[in-house]
């Protein structure tokens, strides 16, 4: 029978059984965390500035009281977020269970045996009833860990608890990001909204002014058709916002998990006091904040626990069994003196012949940890992709905006002049409407662009890992 390779050689087997027998050898191969599969720094960083993300807890990184009562709300009642906690108790359970195999299971006996024994001839010439009582205190079969395969699966089901409370970490983050994007793009069409609004208000008057006109004949009907497309543009752009901020609020009722009522308010969108700065830091630092990456981690070590296990089922198994008490043929004398009794029964179990069970169980355990390595570099890549976008998009975003404020203070000049043109007879309304639909794209494409920026900087503080060491993390079992 081949035996796999572990970390002694075949000469000194009965060494390694007895550092086995002391507890203080493994079959599980050393773990090695993987090189980091990343740049050391990120490109779009624009250095250091303000605090770093994983040392500011949500509460105190956004500062907009209705969104901090909603995430609140979102934390309590959120139904995902809810399935995440339950997979922890499970995990919690299941390694509860696995501990509770590297201890013997003791348990309280007792019995009573009837037997009618017939006539047997040459010994009884009648039938005979013979009881037998027994109490005592037994040992049930419990293996003696000799290769570590116990502990191994302990510390499979330890590790496997441990990623799905970082999986819970990072399903919180999760939420809270998407809550705050939700909602702020709820500000972004309330803005909007407003703005269309009082488009809508100027172009109804426009018309009913050109309408007058038109009836009094100081003016084209032509210019009256204008001022109608005008204001039919602004109605459909009203009522297009209108139906997204109805479907945003939808999604943000169905983060938060509870009823939400949020009419339609101007100004929420605080450019400056809405979130703190953050800084970036380097991409080893996600290593030690990200719960994703701290999940993987957890899931490969399990893998390296598994392979333990495997490693370990080559060896000989040996478990215990025994029991003390008390046997008597009747009830009152079983307590009597001279009635105790014990049995010990050691048993071994050496593996010659499974059909290559152990075998395909081993490469089964390194396959699953050569994939656990490939996932663990995965995540780590994909959260360093995820700040790269997000400090990027901080970055050319606040251009964006800066260039679209100075564009739409050129385009609300435009719409001036060529209204004045206009009422001084220097040129067609033609020019105004023109202007005008310029004007109205550049306020909304002003308010999108300020949300992108916000949004940007929410998806910076989730790709960092925001506040994993603001709060105590949980204690291992």
């Amino acid at each position: 029978m081949a035996i796999p390779p572990y970390p002694c050689s075949a000469r000194s087997a009965w060494g390694l059984g007895l550092a086995l027998l002391t507890g203080c050898a493994s079959l599980a191969p050393r773990y090695q965390a993987p090189a980091l599969p990343v740049a050391s720094r990120y490109a779009a960083d624009t250095g250091p500035e303000g605090v770093a993300a994983a040392s500011i807890g949500w509460r105190d990184y956004f500062t907009d009281p209705l969104l901090l009562t909603l995430i609140g709300q979102s934390l309590e009642h959120n139904r995902d977020l809810r399935t995440a906690v339950l997979r922890v108790q499970e995990a919690r359970a299941a390694y509860g269970i696995q501990r509770a195999g590297t201890f013997p299971t003791l348990a309280a006996q007792g019995s009573m045996d009837r037997l009618r024994v017939p006539p047997i001839a040459g010994l009884t010439s009648e039938a005979q009833t013979i009881s037998a009582y027994q109490a005592g205190l037994g040992l049930a079969s419990w293996e003696i860990d000799f290769w570590g395969r116990v502990r191994s699966l302990k510390a499979a089901a330890l590790e496997n608890y441990l990623a799905s409370e970082e999986g819970r970490r990072a399903a919180t983050i999760g939420l809270i990001a998407q809550v705050a994007n939700s909602y702020l793009g709820l500000c972004e069409l309330d803005e909007r909204i407003v703005l269309a609004r009082a488009t809508i208000a100027s172009r109804s008057e426009s018309l009913r002014i050109f309408t007058r006109r038109v009836e009094v004949g100081s003016t084209s009907r032509l210019d009256l058709t204008q001022v109608q497309t005008l204001a039919s543009q602004a109605q459909i752009l009203g009522s297009q916002l209108e139906q997204s901020r109805a479907a945003g609020l939808n999604a943000l009722t169905l983060l938060v998990g509870a009823p939400i009522d949020l009419p339609v308010v101007a100004g929420r969108l605080d450019d400056q006091h809405m979130l703190v700065e953050l800084q970036a830091g380097l991409p080893s630092d996600l290593l030690l904040h990200r719960p994703d990456i701290l999940a993987a981690e957890h899931q490969l070590k399990a893998a390296h626990a598994n392979i333990g296990a495997a490693r370990a089922a080559f060896f000989p198994r040996v478990a215990l069994t025994s029991s003390i008490g008390t046997v008597s043929n009747d009830l009152g004398g079983l307590f009597a003196s001279g009635s105790g009794m014990w049995r010990f029964s050691p048993s071994i179990s050496l593996p010659i012949f499974d059909g290559g069970q152990r075998r395909n169980n081993l490469s089964l355990a390194e396959a699953r940890r050569d994939l656990a390595v490939a996932g663990y570099e995965r995540t780590v890549q994909g959260a360093f992709r995820d700040v790269s976008d997000a400090l990027s998009a901080r970055r050319w975003l606040a251009e964006q905006v800066a260039v679209a404020k100075a564009a739409l203070a050129v385009q609300g000049e435009r719409a001036r002049l060529s209204r004045l043109r206009y009422d001084n007879g220097a040129a067609a309304f033609l020019e105004v409407l023109d202007a005008q639909r310029d004007l109205l794209s550049a306020e909304q494409q002003m308010v999108q662009l300020r949300r992108a920026l916000l949004s940007s900087r929410v998806s910076l503080y989730a790709a960092l890992g925001g506040g994993s060491t603001s709060q105590p993390a949980s204690g291992t079992p």
